[in-house]
Formats: structure tokens, sequence, C-alpha cells
């Protein structure tokens, strides 16, 4: 029939073929990857390590406790209700919804972007929505996180609950540097715990969010800079604020009520990931708590998320190679 029309593929020697050569799976990965295996695979390692995080922090969960009990007793005498809980649960919710609606990318889309290709089209050449449309969401996402995190929580605590101080909330930087040596000790547990969670099939694409981080490392370095700024805002919200307006009214259970919508916030990222998130609330927020400080925690985030941004595209060969890029 291809001789009818003319049509010949010659001789079959001369037929090439485009082969792809599949990535070899080790045995590691391969019962890693199983379904039932990966899905049950958390509950062992948080019961493993949770006796360690008690030993290391039992101390200062007691502390706490003493603290809310003495708190509730001079609350009870003095006929006081407290509303603490309620006003910052509440508050949690509302801001979690706030920035799952209206600080994401389809907000972007519909309601900056358009502002942006209107202020570039009457002379804002500077803009290149071109170039940098998928920074400019990632900033708004960024500014959303730290206006939730903080713009909101901690003047209307301040408006509600006065007499509370905002600095006593893990922001002071006295002991810190006492502390130091916890941070190093931190990464030495979370650094295996992020190995094997890049060496799953989905870190690789996941990260860095923005995808054009392996363009330049302008784009890199500016990326990694508002990413930190997003996690000091959060440090500041879950283990600063959170923590801190409920440790008076739950003692150290403050810290496991604030690992709760801490863990759901990253729900849609890789699977482990979000499993690791329950280990690192209860660890950062215990942190917080025997510091007097989030600047700890906020190092050990910042450091993570760069080697794990750092490692991914280097797994896929996506390093930039250019300080900048044209256009």
């Amino acid at each position: 029939m291809l001789g009818a029309l003319g049509l010949s593929l010659g001789p079959a020697e001369e037929l090439v073929l485009p082969l792809t050569h599949l990535k070899t799976v080790s045995w590691f990965d391969s019962i890693l990857g199983y379904p039932p295996i990966k899905a049950l695979l958390p509950i062992p390692i948080l019961m493993a390590i949770a006796p360690v995080i008690w030993w290391f922090f039992r101390g200062t969960w007691k502390e706490l406790d003493q603290e809310a009990a003495e708190a509730r007793a001079a609350r009870v005498e003095a006929g006081e209700t407290d509303l603490r809980p309620a006003a910052c649960l509440l508050i949690v919710a509302i801001v979690l919804t706030l920035q799952e609606y209206y600080g994401g990318r389809q907000f972007y889309d519909t309601v900056i972007r358009p502002a942006l290709l209107e202020w570039e089209a009457n002379g804002k050449t500077w803009i290149k929505l071109t170039k940098y449309d998928e920074l400019y969401g990632y900033s708004w996402w960024v500014f959303s996180r730290a206006a939730g995190y903080v713009l909101i929580p901690l003047p209307l605590w301040k408006l509600l609950f006065p007499k509370d101080s905002l600095l006593d909330m893990g922001f002071r930087i006295r002991g810190f540097f006492s502390h130091a040596w916890i941070y190093g000790l931190c990464l030495a547990v979370v650094l295996p715990a992020m190995v094997l969670v890049a060496s799953q099939p989905d870190f690789g694409t996941y990260y860095p969010f923005y995808k054009n981080s392996s363009r330049s490392w302008f784009d890199l370095l500016i990326w990694e800079a508002i990413y930190f700024i997003q996690f000091l805002t959060l440090e500041m919200f879950f283990r600063g604020w959170i923590v801190g307006a409920l440790r008076k009214s739950m003692g150290a259970a403050a810290i496991f009520v604030m690992a709760v919508p801490y863990c759901m916030i990253h729900y849609g990222k890789p699977y482990l990931e979000a499993h690791g998130a329950i280990v690192a609330g209860v660890v950062l927020g215990s942190l917080a708590m025997r510091t007097k400080s989030i600047y700890s925690g906020f190092l050990v985030h910042i450091t993570v998320a760069f080697l794990m941004d750092f490692l991914a595209l280097w797994k896929r060969g996506a390093l930039p190679t250019t300080f900048w890029s044209g256009g």
C-alpha cells in the first residue's frame, strides 16, 4: 500500500527509532512507592519519634502546664471567663479561609493580573508581565500570607486582650543565641528525613514552586527571598501568636492544637511531607516555647526550604547557569 502511494521505508537497517532509557528504580523506591506501604509508613515513624520528642521537651511541657494551671486558678478565683481559646481559633479559621479563597493564583489571575496588564499597557513597561507573571503570582501569595499571618491577628489580639504582651509571643531576640545549639540538633534530625522525601518521584517535580527558578540565579534568589518572608510570617502566626495566645489557657496542649491547622496547610504537597509537618509543628512549637523565641524555628524552616529547592533543581539538572536572563 505504501508503494502504491509512492512511499518507501527503505531497508530495515536504515530505520532508526527514538530510544528513551527509563530510569532504573531501586528496590527501596519500589517498596516505598507501593501505595499500602507508603500510606501506612508515617505511622511507625511517628511512633518511633514520639518518645524522643517527649524526652527532649518534657520539661518545657511540664512548665507550660504548670503556668496554665496557675493562670486558670487565678481566673476562677476572680470569676473571669477565658475567651482566648475561642477568639484565637475563630481568627485562625477566618484567616486560613481568606487565604484559601483570596490568597492564591485564581484571585491573582482574575483581579491582580488584569490590573498589571493595564498598567503595563499605560506605559509601565518595567512590569514585564510576560517575563515575571509567575513571580508576581507568588508575590501575591506571599503578601496574602504575610497579611493574614501578621496584619490581621496581632492588632486584633491586642485590641481584644490589651493586657497580653505580643513581644512575649516569641518575638523577642533575647534567648535566641543561648539556644542556637538546638538549631543544629534539629537540622541533624531533619536532614535525613529530607533525603528520604527527596527520593520520592513527586519531589523533583514539585519544588521549587516558582518554576522559572532555573532561568537565572536572579530568579532563584528573588524567589527564595520572598519565600523566606513567607516563612517568617508563618512562624510568627503558628509558633508565635497561636501558641502564645493559648499557652496560659491550654498549657502544652496549645502546641498540639497549633499543629493541626499547620499540618492541614500542607495538604496538596507530597504525602510524606504533609505527615512531616505534624512532627515539625510539634517540634518547632515546643522549641519556640523552650527558647521563648520563634527565630530558631525560622532558621530551621528556611534552611530546609532552600535545600529542598536546591536538591529538586539539582536532581533534574536544572540549576541556573547565568545570573541574569535577558528580555
